[in-house]
Protein backbone atom coordinates (compact mmCIF):
# COMPACT_ATOMS: atom_id res chain seq x y z
CA UNK A 1 0.00 0.00 0.00
CA UNK A 2 1.43 3.28 -0.94
CA UNK A 3 2.55 6.13 1.61
CA UNK A 4 0.55 8.60 0.14
CA UNK A 5 -3.36 9.44 1.17
CA UNK A 6 -5.88 9.29 -1.73
CA UNK A 7 -6.65 12.90 -2.77
CA UNK A 8 -10.00 12.43 -4.10
CA UNK A 9 -12.63 10.79 -3.22
CA UNK A 10 -12.81 8.78 -5.88
CA UNK A 11 -9.40 7.62 -4.65
CA UNK A 12 -10.34 7.54 -1.07
CA UNK A 13 -13.67 5.28 -1.94
CA UNK A 14 -11.20 2.92 -3.82
CA UNK A 15 -8.87 2.41 -1.32
CA UNK A 16 -11.54 1.65 1.25
CA UNK A 17 -13.58 -0.78 -0.79
CA UNK A 18 -10.21 -2.46 -1.80
CA UNK A 19 -9.34 -3.07 2.05
CA UNK A 20 -13.00 -4.50 2.56
CA UNK A 21 -12.40 -6.85 -0.06
CA UNK A 22 -9.09 -8.11 0.89
CA UNK A 23 -11.07 -8.80 4.89
CA UNK A 24 -14.12 -10.25 3.25
CA UNK A 25 -11.87 -12.39 1.20
CA UNK A 26 -9.95 -14.12 4.16
CA UNK A 27 -6.81 -11.70 2.81
CA UNK A 28 -6.07 -8.86 4.61
CA UNK A 29 -2.77 -7.31 4.55
CA UNK A 30 -3.11 -5.37 8.11
CA UNK A 31 -1.35 -1.96 6.57
CA UNK A 32 0.20 0.56 8.68
CA UNK A 33 -0.09 -1.24 11.72
CA UNK A 34 4.23 -1.00 12.72
CA UNK A 35 5.86 0.50 14.61
CA UNK A 36 7.67 2.95 11.95
CA UNK A 37 4.10 3.67 11.09
CA UNK A 38 3.22 4.89 14.83
CA UNK A 39 6.07 7.23 14.96
CA UNK A 40 5.54 8.88 11.53
CA UNK A 41 1.90 9.45 13.33
CA UNK A 42 3.37 10.58 16.63
CA UNK A 43 3.10 14.28 15.61
CA UNK A 44 0.67 14.77 13.07
CA UNK A 45 -2.31 12.59 11.29
CA UNK A 46 -4.20 12.89 8.03
CA UNK A 47 -6.51 10.05 7.49
CA UNK A 48 -8.45 9.97 3.89
CA UNK A 49 -11.89 9.45 5.60
CA UNK A 50 -14.06 10.15 8.58
CA UNK A 51 -16.07 7.12 9.06
CA UNK A 52 -19.66 7.33 11.45
CA UNK A 53 -20.61 4.00 12.11
CA UNK A 54 -22.21 1.81 14.56
CA UNK A 55 -20.83 1.09 17.91
CA UNK A 56 -22.19 -2.57 17.65
CA UNK A 57 -18.44 -4.78 18.76
CA UNK A 58 -18.57 -6.79 15.31
CA UNK A 59 -18.14 -3.27 13.25
CA UNK A 60 -14.20 -2.35 13.82
CA UNK A 61 -13.45 0.07 10.77
CA UNK A 62 -9.96 -0.61 10.35
CA UNK A 63 -10.65 -4.33 10.89
CA UNK A 64 -13.22 -4.91 8.47
CA UNK A 65 -11.92 -2.05 5.65
CA UNK A 66 -8.32 -3.11 6.60
CA UNK A 67 -7.02 -0.16 7.16
CA UNK A 68 -3.93 1.02 9.88
CA UNK A 69 -3.45 3.50 12.47
CA UNK A 70 -3.96 7.19 10.98
CA UNK A 71 -5.72 5.83 8.08
CA UNK A 72 -9.24 6.88 9.59
CA UNK A 73 -10.79 9.30 11.16
CA UNK A 74 -13.96 6.99 12.83
CA UNK A 75 -16.75 8.47 14.93
CA UNK A 76 -19.29 5.54 16.72
CA UNK A 77 -22.82 5.66 18.24
CA UNK A 78 -25.03 3.07 18.55
CA UNK A 79 -27.19 2.54 15.24
CA UNK A 80 -24.73 5.29 13.82
CA UNK A 81 -27.07 8.17 15.39
CA UNK A 82 -25.96 11.92 14.48
CA UNK A 83 -25.98 14.58 17.11
CA UNK A 84 -23.92 17.65 17.69
CA UNK A 85 -20.79 16.27 18.83
CA UNK A 86 -21.30 13.68 15.88
CA UNK A 87 -21.44 16.43 13.31
CA UNK A 88 -18.93 18.38 15.19
CA UNK A 89 -16.85 15.74 14.60
CA UNK A 90 -17.62 14.90 10.83
CA UNK A 91 -16.55 18.55 10.46
CA UNK A 92 -13.12 18.41 12.35
CA UNK A 93 -12.22 15.75 9.98
CA UNK A 94 -13.67 16.99 6.85
CA UNK A 95 -12.38 20.76 7.28
CA UNK A 96 -9.27 20.33 9.65
CA UNK A 97 -7.77 17.16 8.65
CA UNK A 98 -8.83 17.42 5.40
CA UNK A 99 -11.00 13.90 4.78
CA UNK A 100 -11.93 13.72 1.19
CA UNK A 101 -14.70 11.02 1.92
CA UNK A 102 -17.23 10.72 4.80
CA UNK A 103 -18.80 7.15 4.92
CA UNK A 104 -22.04 6.23 6.41
CA UNK A 105 -21.79 2.71 7.80
CA UNK A 106 -24.79 0.76 8.93
CA UNK A 107 -25.13 -3.64 9.03
CA UNK A 108 -27.54 -5.84 9.32
CA UNK A 109 -29.23 -7.26 12.59
CA UNK A 110 -28.86 -3.87 14.09
CA UNK A 111 -29.65 -3.94 17.57
CA UNK A 112 -30.16 -0.10 17.53
CA UNK A 113 -32.88 -0.28 14.77
CA UNK A 114 -34.39 -3.57 16.01
CA UNK A 115 -34.78 -1.83 19.30
CA UNK A 116 -36.54 1.42 17.39
CA UNK A 117 -38.89 -1.07 15.44
CA UNK A 118 -39.99 -2.53 19.05
CA UNK A 119 -40.32 0.59 20.64
CA UNK A 120 -42.66 2.02 17.60
CA UNK A 121 -44.71 -1.23 17.56
CA UNK A 122 -45.33 -0.79 21.18
CA UNK A 123 -45.50 2.36 21.63
CA UNK A 124 -43.04 2.75 24.99
CA UNK A 125 -40.35 5.03 25.82
CA UNK A 126 -36.98 3.37 26.85
CA UNK A 127 -35.44 4.59 30.13
CA UNK A 128 -32.08 6.88 30.22
CA UNK A 129 -30.33 7.92 27.66
CA UNK A 130 -31.06 5.00 25.12
CA UNK A 131 -34.12 7.36 24.89
CA UNK A 132 -31.90 9.64 22.82
CA UNK A 133 -30.76 7.01 20.70
CA UNK A 134 -34.36 5.77 19.83
CA UNK A 135 -35.47 9.01 18.98
CA UNK A 136 -32.95 9.58 16.42
CA UNK A 137 -33.66 6.29 14.78
CA UNK A 138 -37.26 6.40 14.85
CA UNK A 139 -37.41 9.27 11.64
CA UNK A 140 -35.84 6.36 9.88
CA UNK A 141 -38.01 3.37 11.13
CA UNK A 142 -41.03 5.83 10.53
CA UNK A 143 -40.32 6.25 6.81
CA UNK A 144 -39.26 2.58 6.08
CA UNK A 145 -42.87 1.58 7.49
CA UNK A 146 -44.53 4.52 5.11
CA UNK A 147 -42.57 3.15 2.27
CA UNK A 148 -43.80 -0.30 2.58
CA UNK A 149 -40.37 -1.91 3.56
CA UNK A 150 -40.88 -5.08 6.03
CA UNK A 151 -37.34 -6.71 5.75
CA UNK A 152 -34.39 -5.91 8.04
CA UNK A 153 -32.28 -4.94 4.93
CA UNK A 154 -34.76 -2.46 3.82
CA UNK A 155 -35.00 -0.70 7.34
CA UNK A 156 -31.25 -0.87 7.25
CA UNK A 157 -30.54 0.90 3.91
CA UNK A 158 -33.51 3.41 5.05
CA UNK A 159 -31.72 4.50 8.16
CA UNK A 160 -28.05 4.94 6.46
CA UNK A 161 -29.66 7.00 4.12
CA UNK A 162 -31.50 9.18 6.39
CA UNK A 163 -28.41 9.65 8.34
CA UNK A 164 -26.71 10.69 5.30
CA UNK A 165 -29.16 13.18 4.34
CA UNK A 166 -29.31 14.40 8.26
CA UNK A 167 -25.68 15.19 8.27
CA UNK A 168 -25.98 17.12 4.57
CA UNK A 169 -28.49 18.82 5.71
CA UNK A 170 -27.68 20.07 9.15
CA UNK A 171 -23.81 20.40 8.45
CA UNK A 172 -23.34 23.46 5.77
CA UNK A 173 -19.58 23.20 6.28
CA UNK A 174 -20.02 19.28 4.88
CA UNK A 175 -22.80 20.65 2.11
CA UNK A 176 -19.96 23.12 0.98
CA UNK A 177 -17.38 20.32 0.89
CA UNK A 178 -19.34 17.86 -0.92
CA UNK A 179 -20.69 21.02 -3.66
CA UNK A 180 -16.94 22.25 -4.28
CA UNK A 181 -16.13 18.14 -5.35
CA UNK A 182 -13.14 18.35 -2.26
CA UNK A 183 -15.42 15.73 -0.53
CA UNK A 184 -18.00 12.86 -1.03
CA UNK A 185 -20.53 11.37 1.28
CA UNK A 186 -21.07 7.69 0.69
CA UNK A 187 -23.80 5.39 3.06
CA UNK A 188 -22.45 1.74 2.94
CA UNK A 189 -24.64 -1.41 4.28
CA UNK A 190 -22.50 -4.22 6.09
CA UNK A 191 -22.67 -7.80 6.31
CA UNK A 192 -22.07 -9.83 9.52
CA UNK A 193 -21.93 -13.02 8.05
CA UNK A 194 -19.73 -12.22 4.97
CA UNK A 195 -17.82 -9.37 6.21
CA UNK A 196 -18.75 -7.15 2.71
CA UNK A 197 -19.62 -3.50 2.63
CA UNK A 198 -22.17 -2.36 -0.50
CA UNK A 199 -23.01 1.25 -1.38
CA UNK A 200 -26.56 2.54 -0.21
CA UNK A 201 -26.69 6.42 -1.05
CA UNK A 202 -23.95 8.55 -2.49
CA UNK A 203 -23.43 12.24 -2.66
CA UNK A 204 -20.72 13.45 -4.67
CA UNK A 205 -19.73 10.19 -6.18
CA UNK A 206 -21.54 8.75 -8.80
CA UNK A 207 -22.11 4.79 -7.38
CA UNK A 208 -24.57 1.68 -8.08
CA UNK A 209 -26.71 2.07 -5.23
CA UNK A 210 -29.04 -0.28 -3.59
CA UNK A 211 -33.07 -0.01 -3.57
CA UNK A 212 -34.61 0.24 -0.40
CA UNK A 213 -36.72 -2.64 -0.07
CA UNK A 214 -34.24 -5.43 -1.13
CA UNK A 215 -30.55 -4.27 -0.88
CA UNK A 216 -29.45 -7.50 -1.13
CA UNK A 217 -30.53 -7.46 -5.03
CA UNK A 218 -27.81 -4.62 -6.07
CA UNK A 219 -24.25 -5.56 -7.35
CA UNK A 220 -21.14 -4.59 -5.41
CA UNK A 221 -18.91 -1.69 -5.76
CA UNK A 222 -16.36 -1.84 -8.61
CA UNK A 223 -13.04 -1.15 -7.22
CA UNK A 224 -9.79 -0.15 -9.16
Amino acid sequence: MSDAAPSTPREAFDLLLAGNHRFAAGTPQHPNQDAARRADLASAQRPFAVLLGCSDSRLAAEIIFDQGLGDLFVVRTAGHAAGPEVLGSIEYGVSVLGCPLVVILGHDACGAVAATRAAVADGTTPRGYLRDVIERVTPSVLAAHAAGVSEDDGFIATHVRHTVDFIMDRSRELADQVASGRTAVVGLSYRLADGSARPVTSRGLDLPSEPARHPDTAPPANSR
